[in-house]
């Protein structure tokens, strides 16, 4: 949204598969998917691994579908631009989210189990594949600022030298039950994202999770202070936090740290119920959503 306003875009991510849509659609100002490049992501290869099909065979998706992502994540990595890798990555990571019940990765079961009619559960991955690579392309544009994408904690995103007049920030606030981990969700797009290269399987899992880096947002002991640092972090920018009333801290705490930082600080609020990766008998899909505006 920012960049079609035509502002100068440093989005930061601390997933690799969220990090590689930005650098497709936010970074990228001009490469798309040429009919040239399709042909040679879809070919066959013998030499393709099979590592996804062998992983992950009756846990996720159909055979036929498993062997598709490990041809297209191998000839991927024969196109030489890196926004033409990123944007076949982005469109095989939302091919398998669409093909996904509930969009989420934490139960083994039945590939076949959820044909129920839903379109997207009826479409093989190769057939969303193809829509998502055209989807994909129309997103990409040049609105003449150089924009970047970066991977990391939201503490080594480089701030000297760059002046961010806002800092939009989305932290995975501890709940007050479950738990936010969202490898334990999407550690699948994860894996996809980097075809597993340094990720260590828990073969243990059966949906074969992949082990989760430490951050300090998903923590009681850390989160506190954790905000503090945030929030001093970007002090000089106007600061807006996306948050929910089922979290930790809550909102006055919040409240009370930003004023620390910023002369005025205002909350909007908005109901809400989740809706994606949940379904209708969870009471914690309910809560209120904030956005927390500090400014000077």
């Amino acid at each position: 949204m920012l960049k079609v306003m035509g502002k100068k875009v440093t989005a930061n991510d601390f997933l690799t598969f969220c990090k590689t849509v930005a650098h497709a659609t936010v970074e990228n100002g001009v490469v798309r998917i040429l009919p040239k490049d399709l042909d040679l992501i879809l070919r066959k290869d013998s030499h393709a691994p099979r590592f996804i099909q062998r992983t992950f065979d009756g846990i996720f998706f159909a055979s036929s579908d498993l062997r598709f992502l490990d041809r297209v994540s191998w000839n991927t990595k024969k196109l030489p631009n890196p926004y033409s890798r990123s944007l076949v990555m982005a469109a095989l990571i939302r091919s398998c989210v669409k093909r996904q019940p509930r969009g989420v990765f934490t139960v083994a079961g039945d590939p076949q189990k959820y044909k129920d009619g839903r379109r997207d559960v009826m479409l093989s991955i190769e057939e969303h594949f193809r829509e998502q690579i055209e989807i994909y392309n129309s997103t990409v544009f040049d609105n003449g600022c150089e924009n970047r994408a970066l991977q990391g904690s939201v503490f080594e995103v480089p701030r000297i030298g760059h002046d961010y007049d806002l800092v939009y920030l989305d932290p995975p606030y501890v709940p007050r039950s479950d738990d936010n981990c969202y490898i334990k969700r999407y550690h699948f797009l994860e894996g996809l994202a980097c075809y597993w290269e340094g990720q260590e399987i828990l073969e243990h899992s059966k949906v074969k999770k992949i082990r989760k880096k430490y951050t300090p947002f998903s923590y009681r002991s850390d989160a506190l202070s954790a905000f503090e640092q945030l929030f001093l972090s970007f002090r000089r920018s106007t600061l807006v936090l996306s948050y929910s009333s089922n979290g930790f801290p809550d909102l006055d705490y919040l409240v009370t740290l930003m004023k620390k930082v910023k002369k005025g600080v205002k909350v909007f609020e908005k109901d809400h119920r989740y809706h994606f990766g949940t379904h209708a008998a969870v009471k914690r899909s309910v809560a209120t959503e904030y956005l927390i505006v500090g400014h000077d």
